[in-house]
């Protein structure tokens, strides 16, 4: 089973649940934005991954500077907290599989998680090339 932890709006969210899903999987598809996080969600998935909550945080296109989190100085625990408080500041997807736990940022992460690799050729949504016709990556 693989997991994706999803942003439908998010285009790299939407490369790496296109790229499973090629694959021949169906993942549960976690939108955690409406879902939101928990605690021991976010230690466990970040511990798996092995990530700190620092390197999981998502400076752009969220409230992490307004919220003054981008201060070095700023504690794990205080990142959970305002993970909990705003979702958004964890960047994104995360995918969970029986390969292991990433943050697949590029898109093009997530092909190690997988035990079959799509069809070739495969394209990201601005067209770029991920596996050729002949299956192999670029």
């Amino acid at each position: 089973m693989i997991v994706i932890h999803h942003n439908p709006d998010c285009g790299t969210s939407r490369n790496v649940l296109a790229f499973i899903r090629k694959s021949g999987v169906e993942p549960v598809v976690v939108e955690y934005l409406t879902e939101g996080w928990t605690r021991p969600q976010l230690l466990a998935l970040f511990a798996a991954a092995d990530i700190t909550p620092r390197e999981a945080l998502r400076t752009t296109k969220s409230p992490a500077a307004e919220l003054g989190l981008l201060d070095e100085r700023i504690s794990d625990d205080a990142l959970l907290d305002a993970m909990l408080d705003h979702p958004i500041l964890v960047n994104r997807p995360i995918v969970c599989s029986p390969k292991g736990v990433r943050l697949c940022r590029p898109s093009e992460a997530v092909l190690d998680l997988l035990d079959q690799l799509p069809a070739g050729p495969l394209y990201k949504e601005d067209g770029q090339m991920v596996i050729n016709e002949n299956g192999d990556r670029p």
